[in-house]
């Protein structure tokens, strides 16, 4: 078995995993495809966007600074988010292990709240893998200062790097 892993910003689109299959139609081994999907820190987006709005000087929670709901308050409703990111992103990554079983390849997944290189690095040993996919939108400027996750990944893995660009089913064909 040929394990790849594939490291995808969003969704697998339809296009997208008809790309990445057709790169493996000559393997020789059987292929199989273990999808990686991050899946955002909801309480850590919250804090970021009041950070970004309240500016570097306020920090604490909203209820310290403005007597807001109390801190159990806070955190059920950060743990109700949590679990709405998580659903979406479930349901991100069951579609595209369908897409890429759709063309007869096993394929599996997980979701992730780690940094997607540091759980490449420890899911590569698990599952054997031998070549990771990044799949992204284009980043332009951390490409060019190599610190997208293509350039993070051939940093801390021993295993071949190729990063794809996102497509969009209107691009495809």
């Amino acid at each position: 078995m040929y394990d790849v892993l594939v490291l995808a910003e969003e969704e697998v689109s339809a296009p997208d995993a008809k790309q990445i299959v057709q790169l493996y139609a000559d393997a020789t081994d059987p292929v199989k495809f273990h999808v990686l999907i991050p899946c955002e820190n909801a309480k850590a987006q919250v804090e970021a966007s009041l950070t970004g709005l309240a500016g570097p000087d306020l920090f604490g929670t909203p209820s310290q600074l403005y007597g807001g709901p109390p801190d159990d308050e806070v955190r059920r409703a950060g743990d109700d988010a949590q679990r709405e990111v998580d659903a979406h992103a479930t349901e991100a990554l069951e579609r595209s292990v369908g897409r890429l079983r759709s063309y007869d390849r096993e394929a599996e997944g997980i979701i992730t709240h780690r940094h997607p290189v540091d759980e490449l690095v420890d899911y590569i040993p698990r599952v054997g893998g031998r070549e990771v996919v990044v799949l992204t939108r284009p980043h332009v400027i951390a490409q060019l200062l190599h610190v997208d996750w293509s350039a993070q990944a051939r940093r801390h893995l021993g295993v071949p790097v190729l990063h794809l660009l996102e497509q969009h089913p209107k691009d495809a064909d």
